[in-house]
This record gives C-alpha cells, sequence and structure tokens, in this order.
C-alpha cells in the first residue's frame, strides 16, 4: 500500500492505494512547516487519519506540502511523517511540483497555486525551471485567500465594507476588531484565518455582487502585477491553476488574464485526482 498527499496550509487531501488497486481519498488539517512543528503534524495526525488506516503496512509514502521548498522545512514534515508510517519510504516534495505533475504532467507551461496562500512557476515538464519568490503572506501571496481576507477584514474594521455585508460578516463570525487583531497577532496560523474569510466573500457574490468583483479583481491583478507578469514571454503560456480561490473565482481571474493577453488552460479545485493519475501513469508508486 502506498499514500498519495497534496498538503495546503489549510487542508491535506490524501488518497490511499491498496494492494487491490483501489483508492481511498480522505482528509486531514494543513501542514506548512513554516508554522507548524514536527511535534504538531504528529499529534494532529494521530487524531485525524481514518481509523482503518494501517500505518504500519504503507510501503510508501508520497507527500507535497506548503512550505516543502527547503530541506529544513522538508525535514520537519519528513521526520513527523516517518514516525506516523515507520516501514515506508518517505518522499517529500513542494506542493508546486504537484500542481505542475498535476496540471501539465509531462508537458511544459505555467502552473500556479491561488489556495490560502500563492505560488507561481515555469516548468519543463519534469522539474520546475523558475519560480519567482510569492514572498508568504506578510509580503506578498498576492491573489491568495490570505491576500483577499486581509483586504475583506480591513474593509470590515475601517467600515468600508457595504452595510449589508458587514452586517452579515458579524451576524457570521461575531468578531470585533479586538477579536481579529488577537487573532492575526496573538494566536497561532493567522494566515489560515485571513484566509477563511474568502469562502465567506464567494457565499456573498450573489448579493454584493460589485463588492466582490472588485475586491477579487483587485487581489487577482495583484497577482499579475507582481508575479506572473515577470515571468520572461509570460503571454507564450496558458494560466494553468490550482486551488479554492482560483477555482471558485475563475471567471474573475479568466477576466483578469485576459486584460493581461494570458490564455486560460487548466483550473481545477485540488491537485489530488491528477497527482494520482501521473504516479500511476509514471510508475512512481
Amino acid at each position: 500500500m502506498i499514500v498519495i498527499a497534496d498538503g495546503g496550509s489549510t487542508k491535506t487531501n490524501w488518497c490511499l492505494i491498496n494492494e487491490a488497486g483501489r483508492k481511498i481519498h480522505f482528509n486531514t488539517e494543513g501542514y506548512n512547516p513554516y508554522f507548524s512543528s514536527t511535534a504538531y503534524i504528529i499529534d494532529s495526525l494521530k487524531l485525524t487519519l481514518p481509523d482503518h488506516l494501517e500505518t504500519d503496512k504503507l510501503k510508501a509514502v508520497y507527500y507535497y506540502g506548503a512550505g516543502c521548498s527547503t530541506d529544513e522545512n522538508k525535514k520537519i514534515v519528513a521526520d513527523a511523517m516517518q514516525e506516523i508510517f515507520p516501514n515506508a519510504k518517505v518522499d517529500i516534495g513542494h506542493d508546486l511540483l504537484a500542481s505542475c505533475r498535476a496540471l501539465l504532467g509531462d508537458e511544459a507551461g505555467f502552473a500556479a497555486i491561488l489556495g490560502t496562500g500563492t505560488n507561481t512557476c515555469l516548468y519543463d515538464g519534469e522539474d520546475i525551471t523558475l519560480n519567482i519568490d510569492s514572498l508568504g503572506y506578510f509580503l506578498g501571496d498576492e491573489g491568495s485567500g490570505c491576500y483577499i481576507g486581509k483586504r475583506i477584514l480591513g474593509d470590515y474594521m475601517k467600515g468600508y465594507m457595504p452595510k449589508g455585508l458587514s452586517e452579515r460578516f458579524f451576524d457570521t463570525f461575531g468578531l470585533t476588531n479586538d477579536d481579529i487583531y488577537d487573532n492575526i497577532y496573538n494566536k497561532p496560523l493567522p494566515n489560515r484565518f485571513c484566509a477563511s474569510f474568502s469562502k465567506f466573500l464567494y457565499e456573498a457574490k450573489d448579493d454584493f455582487e460589485d463588492y466582490v468583483f472588485s475586491t477579487v479583481e483587485y487581489a487577482f491583478t495583484a497577482f499579475f502585477e507582481n508575479l506572473v507578469i515577470h515571468y520572461p514571454n509570460y503571454k507564450t503560456y496558458k494560466l494553468n491553476c490550482i486551488g479554492s480561490v482560483g477555482y471558485n473565482f475563475r471567471d474573475i481571474l479568466s477576466l483578469v488574464a485576459d486584460r493581461y493577453e494570458m490564455g486560460v488552460g487548466k483550473i481545477i479545485r485540488s491537485p489530488i485526482d491528477d497527482l494520482v493519475d501521473y504516479h500511476i501513469r509514471t510508475s512512481k508508486v
């Protein structure tokens, strides 16, 4: 048995392939090693992995994770996986590589992640050849759920949000300005906290179309201006994208891409199904 996982900062999608070749899907929370320690990941997995999963019988774990771009960060996750799956070969990769393999397979092209965070790259069919650092949620991550969430929170706290939407926000979350400050500056995982409000915006799109459109268009324009257009000959590539934000707001993303004369390719919510197919097709199991 082997397991393949795509780990974002908020959620990890897992797929177990058993001896009969059957695919069994399950989810846990996300583990970004910039925010989650080895001990935290171990404790979380012990609580959230399915009871039926025979962890000691797994032969291999292929884990692609947000933040797994350095040897130090990979080790944080690898040590946790080895503790949970003691007899498995553990292979840790970056979630951006998972996106490339899911979106492009063995074809060259441009790939992006627009989920809790943002990432982009050029891919040659095997490896990432160019990656412009998105700088994380403090300094960048334009177009991400966190970026959009920060804009929503700022508008709410400053009184710029439309009245009806502001009232709905308070009725939904019951957050005061002090509560928001506390979650951002004192509690763990502020990026996940901020990103969670992009779903609220998506659910309000029919009632507050103008505000939703302007907020998301602003974020995606910043995504293009700060990241996409700085790739050489970017107009020659199609925009291929993975992530709930890119998928949920794909109509606005397509409009902004068209404005920058970039064609749109594949936009999907999660890479796990295509990633598993890639591993099976290329015998990387």
